[in-house]
């Protein structure tokens, strides 16, 4: 991923965070030269530097054969940003920008049909995400017609080798470029709008913080 220095991000609580908003991970492997993408759902843990990713496909999904290299993609908020919304638009002759924050983790995948694995990998994402929506489905073990719904599944574990965080948020403007561009976003509302602006703010409050340390 092309990343200028500017935007690189190294604090792994930020892709807790971006994981924490979104645990819907575009997944990309290559079969015969051609890469192959799943949208997914997924389980996300974190040891320190140890990050491990669960989730399954559809057995007939092509990508279910596909054990090995990957790249997986985890998107955060992002947001159109105005020319207009900068303090030197004119003398400085600005141009219109995307603002965003992304993760790309590379890694190996392992798949697995073990009715145990997938009946653990299904009992804890309907848990997790039914408790995001206020219900309480949930997968039951000794059912008979649940474990024989695991007959069309193929689960997968994704551990990560190497993480590239990207925060593209203005960092290379000026100060008042910056505050002018995060109260546009706010004044605009909707979420994504919103986050980008709060991660924009909290970049600006440290680089405030780091020149009067100085």
């Amino acid at each position: 991923m092309y990343t200028p220095r500017a935007f690189v991000e190294t604090d792994l609580a930020e892709l807790d965070r971006l994981i924490a908003q979104d645990a819907f991970v575009t997944l990309v492997t290559v079969a015969d030269g051609v890469p192959v993408v799943s949208h997914l759902p997924v389980l996300y843990a974190r040891d320190g530097d140890r990050i491990v990713f669960e989730g399954h496909w559809a057995k007939p999904n092509p990508q279910a054969r596909h054990g090995g290299p990957a790249l997986l993609i985890v998107h955060g908020p992002h947001a159109y940003v105005s020319p207009g919304w900068y303090a030197d638009k004119e003398e400085a002759a600005r141009v219109p920008t995307w603002n965003y924050a992304v993760a790309h983790l590379h890694g190996a995948l392992a798949i697995t049909d073990d009715t145990a694995e997938l009946a653990s990998i299904v009992d804890r994402l309907s848990r997790v995400n039914e408790a995001r929506v206020g219900n309480d489905w949930r997968f039951e073990h000794d059912r008979d017609d649940h474990l024989r719904q695991l007959r069309g599944i193929i689960g997968f574990r994704f551990d990560v080798e190497r993480v590239e965080l990207k925060f593209k948020l203005s960092q290379n403007h000026p100060v008042a470029n910056v505050a002018g561009a995060a109260a546009a976003l706010q004044r605009l509302g909707g979420e994504n709008n919103t986050l980008v602006s709060e991660l924009m703010l909290e970049r600006l409050t440290r680089r405030k913080q780091d020149v009067g340390a100085t």
